[in-house]
């Protein structure tokens, strides 16, 4: 990897004072308040499975996603953290219309794009135009049987299908240069492609039509970590750019730290914790955000040594069982009887972009140290 590369690369940091990617113009454009160009609120994905082995056996409700509200501003990178199984593939898979929504809306700019679960076709075609999806299997989201140019020239036909031959081409060419590929690997089929250059292919796919948001579902989870900091800069060139609005969803706390602006944390569906990243990671407040960056290593030994470590106890519990009150109290070392007695509502807490989801927040853990 280049000294350029290798100067760039993700990383957590020694502690809170971590830049983004960027340096001082990601932390201009983090401090932009643009307007709210994507709005989901009380967003409910549920899917009726069986209790036992057999099809004919009684239905229970599995809550995917449950009441979900956030908001993605122009220009802004809003990442969406939390463990395998938290509901963050199915909520962006919602939004762009590829899973079915039980309840709640999803506002597209000016556009009701999800109201009560019913999808309007106009709406979703104008949401389809500027909201594409960047998959977090590189090779599976490429077609094996079309060419480069193929795949990179299928979102024109459907959303551009006024543009000429010429043109078209010359937007597919335009496209790959940008994510580092070229015009010479237009015939080229996606298995004779590396992971990352399968992921520059699928980027291209989803830029090529000129999009205004780009849902990133866990891109760069299947890649080493030196292709991981070559895509993270590469959609942080192409956000500046394009002026793009990016809704990043990852397990990786690192990369997420440095490509996002604001971070949302989920856990069984549901909202723990929203934030500006300084405040996510300089001053967690939900105990289960401090659980999980205390998770995370740091490479330096004396500071490893040094940091306070929040211990999680017990298993995560079933989607299909979620116990009463807060879905986090069963593993949670601050939990009191009241937290097992109501489902805890995302409050503000100081500042309109910090909202934290814990009844027990606003009294003695909003002055604990951070645990980075």
């Amino acid at each position: 990897m280049s000294n350029t590369v290798t100067q760039r690369t993700v990383g957590m940091g020694d502690g809170t004072s971590g830049k983004p990617l960027g340096g001082a113009a990601g932390e201009a454009r983090a401090n932009v308040a643009g307007e709210p160009v994507l709005t989901v609120r009380d967003l409910k994905v549920h899917f009726r499975v069986p209790r036992g082995a057999y099809p004919w056996s009684s239905k229970a409700t599995l809550r995917a996603v449950d009441g979900v509200s956030f908001d993605v501003r122009r220009g802004e990178t809003l990442g969406l953290v939390g463990e395998s199984g938290c509901g963050k593939s199915t909520l962006a898979r919602a939004i762009i219309g590829l899973t079915p929504v039980t309840e709640g809306s999803v506002r597209w700019r000016d556009t009701e794009t999800v109201t009560d679960g019913r999808r309007p076709a106009v709406a979703m075609e104008r949401l389809r135009k500027d909201v594409q999806m960047v998959f977090q299997d590189p090779l599976a989201s490429l077609d094996p049987r079309m060419t480069i140019e193929q795949i990179v020239t299928e979102p024109l036909k459907v959303q551009r299908p006024g543009l000429g031959r010429d043109e078209t081409h010359a937007r597919v060419v335009t496209m790959l240069e940008r994510v580092g590929l070229g015009a010479h690997h237009l015939s080229r089929y996606a298995h004779e492609f590396s992971g990352g250059q399968c992921q520059r292919i699928g980027i291209a796919r989803a830029l090529v039509g000129e999009p205004q948001l780009v849902i990133c579902d866990e891109p760069v989870s299947a890649l080493d970590v030196s292709i991981q900091a070559q895509i993270v800069n590469l959609l942080r060139d192409l956000q500046r750019e394009l002026s793009l609005s990016l809704l990043f969803v990852a397990h990786d706390l690192a990369v997420v730290k440095a490509i996002s602006q604001r971070v949302l944390v989920m856990y069984l569906g549901r909202v723990m914790e929203l934030g500006t990243r300084q405040e996510v990671y300089g001053s967690p407040q939900h105990p289960y955000t401090r659980a999980l960056l205390s998770a995370v290593p740091r490479p330096d030994p004396a500071i490893e040594r040094t940091r306070k470590h929040a211990v999680l106890t017990g298993e995560m519990p079933s989607p299909l069982n979620l116990p009463s009150g807060c879905a986090f109290r069963t593993r949670c070392p601050e939990a009191i009887a009241a937290c097992a007695e109501e489902v805890p509502q995302s409050i503000s807490r100081g500042t309109a972009d910090r909202r934290v989801a814990c009844i027990r927040v606003g009294a003695d853990l909003r002055e604990a140290p951070p645990v980075i």
